[in-house]
């Protein structure tokens, strides 16, 4: 039985992926920062661990309270993320400075760090997975978000990097890049017509289900995706090719 920390599951994409893991027989760590509540919903009976992920030592607390409470630790879902609207043309510098700092310590660092304490378990089991949560706008550019395609992008380096650095010792890592997603954080920009024009940006006509999303991070997590190590998946639904 395969034992999986999912960071930020106390909704969307994170509470898919964690509930897509459950029902495939795993034990699961729903890791949440301050929603307790909304972490208790995703799964009953899951283990709970609660942490800020840009603090380096909650970080390392975070992933032995869940390999503490699973018995081990088998894969890594680097989902937590923050981000926050900060287009330069619009923004002071106070705002601006303080936006990348809290962007790139929650998804690049805060994510680093986390791989860096599942890798160690895992460098002891000589198995494991480590799957980052990226995004389309590291590829295409976020120009009112920028800390945060810049940070994913560093994400996606990260993950190929420590795939090379991992894999003699039997330790995966992928990435996948979804575009926009149907989620509570993003409900507001996919209302009206904004969100029109964001659906028409993929030829389906629409935005990912959370569980799409889920079910290439299940894919990659299994025995039979070793090989795609070091790869970046894109979930975008061709609205942007590369």
């Amino acid at each position: 039985m395969r034992r999986v920390l999912v960071t930020g599951a106390s909704g969307g994409i994170g509470r898919a992926i964690a509930r897509a893991f459950a029902a495939d027989g795993a034990e699961v760590a729903v890791h949440y920062s301050s929603r307790r509540e909304q972490a208790q919903e995703t799964l009953e009976g899951s283990v709970l661990v609660q942490g800020d992920i840009a603090d380096p030592a909650q970080a390392k607390r975070i992933v032995e309270e869940a390999a503490a409470g699973l018995g081990g630790l088998d894969v890594l879902v680097n989902n937590a993320a923050a981000n926050v609207a900060h287009p330069i043309a619009e923004t002071s510098y106070e705002d601006w400075t303080a936006a990348w700092r809290h962007t790139v310590d929650v998804n690049l660092v805060g994510a680093a760090n986390l791989s860096y304490c599942a890798a160690q378990i895992m460098i002891g089991q000589k198995s494991g997975r480590i799957i980052n949560i990226g995004s389309r706008g590291a590829f295409r550019g976020e120009p009112d978000h920028p800390a945060y395609g810049a940070s994913k992008a560093g994400l996606h380096a990260l993950g190929q990097s420590l795939a090379v650095a991992l894999a003699p010792h039997g330790i995966a890592v992928t990435s996948v890049a979804p575009g926009f997603v149907e989620t509570d954080r993003v409900a507001d920009r996919l209302a009206g017509e904004s969100g029109e024009r964001i659906r028409a940006q993929s030829p389906f006509g629409r935005v990912a289900e959370p569980e799409e999303i889920a079910s290439a991070v299940l894919w990659l997590a299994s025995p039979e995706a070793v090989w795609a190590s070091g790869t970046v998946v894109d979930l975008n639904g061709a609205s942007h090719l590369r």
